[in-house]
């Protein structure tokens, strides 16, 4: 089999996830499209490794190390998406850069303002805050 068969079929895959990364807006979706590429760079480290006839496998073995990182990854991503769709109820990214935006026109948001109210907090809830 040429080398140019894998190849073609991991640029593929890495196009299909790049895209994924760029134009979804559902954090899981971008999780997996980023598990996409993870999963190009594994087909091509296997590919050359094979071509190669290295005797020592290492394309494979990176390619082990390769998936275990992406299983961590993708548990902590998940685990990160759940507790935010929890306290937000969405996991739509555009949604999530409420955070560090603020609704002044100089970007920047004051520290007795609450949350997305425009008001400015009491000494209770400061008091709260703080604690």
């Amino acid at each position: 089999m040429h080398l140019a068969y894998p190849a073609v079929l991991a640029v593929l895959l890495f196009c299909t996830g790049l895209y994924g990364v760029l134009a979804r807006r559902n954090a899981i979706l971008v999780l997996m499209s980023v598990e996409l590429m993870l999963n190009a760079v594994n087909l091509n480290l296997v590919a050359f490794d094979v071509w190669l006839r290295d005797t020592l496998h290492a394309g494979q073995a990176l390619t082990l190390f390769t998936i275990a990182i992406a299983a961590a990854e993708i548990g902590i991503g998940l685990a990160i998406v759940l507790m935010v769709y929890r306290n937000r109820g969405t996991s739509d990214i555009d949604k999530l850069r409420d955070n560090a935006e603020a609704p002044g026109a100089d970007g920047a948001r004051g520290a007795d303002e609450t949350a997305g109210t425009g008001e400015t907090a009491g000494p209770d809830e400061k008091a709260e805050a703080a604690a």
